[in-house]
């Protein structure tokens, strides 16, 4: 039995499929569920800063970082809400929730949280907001599946 179950979300149409799944899973198990939603500043191997510091003007970064802040906040507290709003139609009351807002590279991120929270499954959709990665497994999700230490359920 789960009692506790990280679900990493972004916010796209496959971390909603993959909240529901979550959502499911604590109800049957009685587990908590900790909403996670990773700011990507990680620096890519086509650039030697984050996204945001790589942006020259001061204000645009300031603009970037913010927008970042307030999807990450929106997704996770879009998910709180469908869980308060209808309780799984009904059948999750007991489903304890804790949202989560970090920075850094997702899976990285991801990774470390999972064993900091004692987590004993990943609940993450197969790809995320970029529409590229829908014909394969998504990076970050193949990322985590590569270096989890528990069970990882990747929701297509």
């Amino acid at each position: 039995m789960y009692q506790k179950i990280l679900l990493a979300t972004d916010g796209s149409e496959q971390s909603e499929k993959a909240g529901e799944y979550a959502l499911s899973n604590a109800d049957f198990t009685g587990a908590d569920i900790i909403v996670l939603y990773v700011i990507d500043t990680s620096k890519g191997d086509w650039m030697k800063k984050g996204y945001v510091d790589a942006i020259p003007q001061p204000d645009l970064r300031e603009q970037l970082d913010k927008q970042l802040r307030e999807e990450g906040k929106k997704a996770v507290e879009d998910f709180k809400k469908k869980l308060e709003e209808t309780q799984c139609a009904g059948k999750c009351t007991n489903v304890n929730l804790e949202t989560m807002i970090k920075e850094g590279n997702p899976a990285e991120v991801i990774l470390k949280t999972m064993k900091e929270e004692d987590i004993d499954v990943v609940v993450i959709g197969k790809s995320g907001k970029h529409g590229l990665e829908k014909f394969v497994l998504g990076n970050t999700a193949e990322k985590v599946v590569g270096g989890a230490t528990v069970q990882v359920n990747v929701i297509s």
